[in-house]
Parts: C-alpha cells; structure tokens; sequence
C-alpha cells in the first residue's frame, strides 16, 4: 500500500510540474477567463496546501499550518516557487508515508473531513482522486487559455 500511495503521489505531482513546465507564457498561469475560477497557480497552492495539511501535518506532524483562504486569495507566485513547493511536498508525502505504521491504515482518520468517520486508507485514496481532478483542470485551463 505505502509504495502505491507514494508513486501515484509522485507521479500526478510529478505531471503538475509538466503541466505548468508547459506554459509558454507565465502570467497565463494566473488568469482566469469565462467561467474558470481558479487559475493553475490557485489550484496548484491548493493542491500543495492540501496534501501538506492532510498528509503531512495530520499524519506525519510536520508542523505545517495550512491557510486555505490564501491557496484562493494569492496571486504571483513564480512558476520556480511553486515548482519548489511541489518538490518539497513529494518530500513530505513519501517521508510522511513511509514512516506511518502500515497497520494503521485501517484506523480511523482523526478528522470527518465529510461528516462521517473514514479510514485512512479511503482518506488516501481520496486525495489522490482529489489531486487528479485538479490535475485535470490544471491541463484543460493550459490548453484552452495558453494560445
């Protein structure tokens, strides 16, 4: 299970760094048009704000404190920060994962993200569904906004 988490981590965040590699213009990266609200730069702040808090501060206690009105609000972070802030969140996700007890996994997740108790386990799965629909946006904002 830890290997399959830490791949798909790294591999969709690994496809966000080509994602936003693949801009031919940077200031794209923040705008928004029509009825796309959230720019690539505001979804990838929220992916990294995301994964940190859930996985690195929930699980591993990292310290991170998350502010999520800020993944929404900030605007002109550099393609080269938030490539760094990608690398250092697949740090943090496979550190975090590979040191968590495998049997712990079953447990449950200590916060109802939806209202309900789940297992960490669901609760993994889940952000790798959540970073992929992002991951979706983030290429379908690229192509039809970076002409």
């Amino acid at each position: 299970m830890k290997q399959t988490l830490i791949f798909m981590f790294e591999r969709d965040l690994k496809k966000l760094k080509t994602e936003l590699n693949a801009y031919s213009n940077e200031a794209v990266i923040w705008q928004v048009a029509g009825n796309i609200s959230n720019s690539t730069g505001t979804l990838v702040l929220h992916l990294v704000g995301n994964l940190n808090h859930f996985i690195g501060t929930v699980m591993g206690h990292s310290g991170y404190v998350r502010d999520r009105d800020a993944e929404f609000s900030t605007r002109g972070v550099s393609k080269k920060d938030m490539l760094d802030q990608i690398d250092s969140t697949i740090q943090v996700i496979t550190e975090t994962i590979l040191m968590f007890p495998e049997d712990k996994f079953n447990a449950t997740y200590p916060h109802a993200v939806f209202g309900e108790p789940m297992t960490y386990e669901f609760f993994m799965f889940h952000l790798v569904s959540h970073l992929n629909y992002h991951l979706g946006q983030v290429n379908y904002h690229r192509r039809l906004l970076d002409v």
